[in-house]
């Protein structure tokens, strides 16, 4: 029995052609360059929110600097890129 291919299915290289795959990989770094630019956007807000806490703590005479050293530095492993992909 022969099985048709399914409509959602991705394209592979032999399915398409060069200048399809060059536009869907143009297409693909140009949403994710604004993605970059709107998560670098959020993470500003962020560190300005961030900032603003700790000169409040300031005022109120809590020191970041020497609880932070008082704590032990936990880190934990991080998985390198590929294997998240997976």
């Amino acid at each position: 029995m022969a099985t048709a291919k399914k409509a959602d299915s991705k394209p592979t290289s032999s399915d398409s052609s060069p200048a399809e795959r060059i536009g869907f990989h143009k297409g693909s770094l140009a949403t994710l360059s604004k993605e970059r630019e709107e998560m670098l956007r959020i993470l500003q807000i962020v560190e300005q929110l961030m900032q603003m806490h700790v000169q409040e703590l300031k005022k109120l005479g809590v020191d970041l600097v020497a609880q932070a050293k008082q704590q032990p530095s936990v880190q934990k492993a991080k998985k390198p890129i590929e294997d998240v992909l997976r």
